[in-house]
C-alpha cells in the first residue's frame, strides 16, 4: 500500500532522528561560534564552578529585565570547592559578544560568539567548569565537533571500502570471493575493541590532534570495512541472478558498467542504513578510547575524556548532570541515528506492503 501520489512520507520517529542529526551537524560546523570561551583557557580561581546563577530582574529595581544578567560566583568552601553567587555583582548577557578569535569553517576568520558577558572577570559558564576553571559547555561543543567528524569520516571510509570488495566479491570469479570472503570473515570474528587497543598500544601515548584523528579514521576503517563487505557480497549475489541483470549482460554491458549503473542503485538503501548504523558505533569506540587515555590527549577535549572526570565520586554527586552531560551527548546522538533508521525503514515497508 502507498501514499496518494507514490509521494514519500517520513514517520514522526524520522522527522525527530533527523532534526536532532541537523543540531549535531549544526554543533560540528559552528562550535567555535556557540562556545563562548576558548576550550584550552582556564580561570585559576574557579575550579569545578557550578552552573552560572542567571537573572531577569533589574539589579537597581528589582523588576523585570529582558536582558537576563549572570552573577559572579563566589566560592564558599576551598576544600570542598562549594560555590554561591555574589548578588552585588553582575554582568550583562550579550549576544553575539566578543570573543576569542576563530577561524569559521576554517577560512573566514572572526571573533564574534553567539552569547557572552563581555566581561573578564564575570563569566557565563553554563555547565559550569571543570578542575582547571576552562569552561566545560565550550569544551562539550568542540569534543562533540571532533567525535562526529573522526567517525564519520571513519565510518564513510569503512562502508567504500567494504562497499568496492563486497562489489567485487559478489560479482567476479569463484576464487576473489573466496579470497575477500575469508579475509573478511578474520575480521569480523576478532573483537573489534581488542584489535582496536593492541594497534593503539603501537602508537605513542601522546599525539597531536590530527595525528590521533587520523589514527582513529584508519582503526576505524580496518575495523568497519567487513560488515559492509559482507553485507554488500550477500546483496550483490542476489541481485545478479535478477532478469534485468541478466539482461544487460547479455546485450554485452561490462561487469563494471552493471555494477555501478544496475546492481549499486538497487542495493543502496541497506548499504546506506548499514554505514549509518555503524556511525554510532565508531561514537562509541573513540569515547572508550579517550576514557581509557589512548585516545584525544588533554588539552584537547573528547566527549571520553570529559567524561572520565565522573571518575570522581565526590564531584558527582554534587554536579551529576554536568560531569554525565558527554554521555547525554552519546546517548542523544545514538538516539538520533535509531529514530532516523527506524523512521525510514517503517515507512519503507508499510510502501512496499
Amino acid at each position: 500500500m502507498s501514499d496518494n501520489g507514490g509521494s514519500t512520507r517520513l514517520s514522526i520517529a524520522a522527522k525527530a532522528g533527523i532534526l536532532l542529526l541537523l543540531g549535531f551537524v549544526l554543533v560540528a560546523v559552528f562550535a567555535d561560534f556557540l562556545a563562548p570561551y576558548d576550550h584550552t583557557s582556564q580561570s585559576r580561581n574557579l575550579p569545578n564552578a557550578s552552573i552560572s546563577t542567571i537573572s531577569f530582574s533589574n539589579d537597581d529595581s528589582g523588576s523585570f529585565s529582558l536582558v537576563p544578567r549572570v552573577f559572579e560566583p563566589k566560592m564558599t568552601d576551598a576544600l570542598l570547592q562549594s560555590y554561591t553567587h555574589d548578588p552585588s555583582r553582575s554582568a550583562k548577557v550579550e549576544f553575539f559578544a566578543k570573543g576569542y578569535s576563530y577561524r569559521l569553517l576554517g577560512v573566514i576568520p572572526l571573533d564574534r560568539h553567539l552569547f557572552g558577558t563581555g566581561s573578564d572577570e564575570i563569566g557565563l559558564h553554563l555547565l559550569g567548569t571543570d578542575a582547571l576553571g576552562r569552561d566545560r559547555f565550550s569544551r562539550l561543543l568542540i569534543a562533540i565537533r571532533f567525535s562526529l567528524i573522526v567517525c564519520t569520516i571513519g565510518a564513510a571510509f569503512a562502508s567504500i571500502v567494504g562497499i568496492a570488495l563486497g562489489l567485487v566479491g559478489g560479482y567476479a570469479g569463484k576464487m576473489a570471493d573466496t579470497v575477500i570472503s575469508g579475509v573478511a570473515d578474520a575480521v569480523i570474528s576478532l573483537p573489534s575493541m581488542i584489535v582496536i587497543l593492541a594497534a593503539r598500544v603501537a602508537f605513542p601515548l601522546e599525539l597531536p590532534p590530527m595525528t590521533a584523528a587520523l589514527l582513529l579514521v584508519g582503526l576505524f576503517t580496518f575495523t568497519g570495512w567487513a560488515e559492509m563487505t559482507r553485507l554488500t557480497r550477500g546483496l550483490v549475489k542476489r541481485t545478479r541472478t535478477l532478469d534485468y541483470i541478466t539482461a544487460a549482460r547479455i546485450s554485452g554491458v561490462s561487469g563494471s558498467r552493471i555494477l555501478v549503473r544496475h546492481i549499486l542503485p538497487n542495493i543502496a538503501r541497506p548499504l546506506l542504513t548499514q554505514a549509518t548504523l555503524i556511525l554510532p558505533a565508531f561514537l562509541l569506540v573513540e569515547a572508550t578510547l579517550s576514557f581509557l587515555g589512548v585516545g584525544l590527549q588533554e588539552p584537547e577535549p573528547s566527549l571520553g575524556n570529559m567524561l572520565a572526570a565522573a571518575n570522581d565520586l565526590t564531584q558527582l554527586r554534587e554536579h551529576a548532570f554536568v560531569l554525565l552531560s558527554p554521555a547525554i551527548v552519546i546517548a542523544l546522538f545514538v538516539l538520533a541515528v535509531r529514530l532516523t533508521n527506524t523512521g525510514f525503514n517503517t515507512n519503507e515497508d508499510r510502501k512496499n506492503f
